[in-house]
């Protein structure tokens, strides 16, 4: 199921498509039928590596799928890569974690807002999650401030060294 929001779709990415993502970023343009932009991928932390977990999640684990990775869209004037994100995968004990990133060109435009406030809303409207979580550096005021604008709340440390947790429950969404 892909996620709408006023300006973007976040498609689901078939382990097809994550594969040819490992390619570059025209592979992964022709298949899913967009254009790609040329500072591709959006940031560091999306590597090999990254796309490698979620194939192997989404092998080991069909629900990985619906609650996995996703691609950014622009939608107008004709789709356009513009980032990436999702779940970090199916919900446990009523919680489900986030991330999110979008291309340099593309930030200061509040897309980087709109993409995890349609995955919070998404998350929100068809499960029984009761709380998204975020991981970030405090450093990284943009980020944080992404956040906090998507109603999520400081929670403490987080599971990395040096970052700190968000989260937004259920009650506290206006959506």
């Amino acid at each position: 199921m892909r996620i709408e929001t006023a300006r973007l779709l976040l498609v689901q990415a078939s382990n097809d498509v994550l594969r040819e993502d490992l390619k570059g970023a025209a592979p992964l343009a022709a298949a899913l039928g967009v254009e790609a932009p040329p500072e591709w991928p959006p940031s560091e932390e999306y590597d090999a590596g990254a796309i490698n977990y979620m194939i192997a999640l989404q092998e080991r684990e069909p629900a990985a799928y619906d609650w996995g990775f996703r691609y950014i869209l622009l939608r107008e004037p004709r789709p356009r890569l513009i980032g990436c994100g999702g779940y970090t995968g199916p919900a446990k004990e009523g919680a489900i974690e986030i991330g999110y990133s979008v291309c340099p060109s593309f930030r200061r435009q509040g897309i980087a807002s709109e993409a995890p406030g349609g995955l919070v809303d998404h998350a929100f409207r068809n499960s029984d999650v009761s709380r998204v979580i975020a991981h970030t550096f405090p450093h990284l005021i943009s980020s944080v401030g992404v956040l906090e604008k998507n109603g999520f709340r400081f929670a403490g440390s987080g599971q990395e060294v040096g970052t700190v947790r968000f989260e937004i429950l259920r009650t506290d969404w206006p959506g």
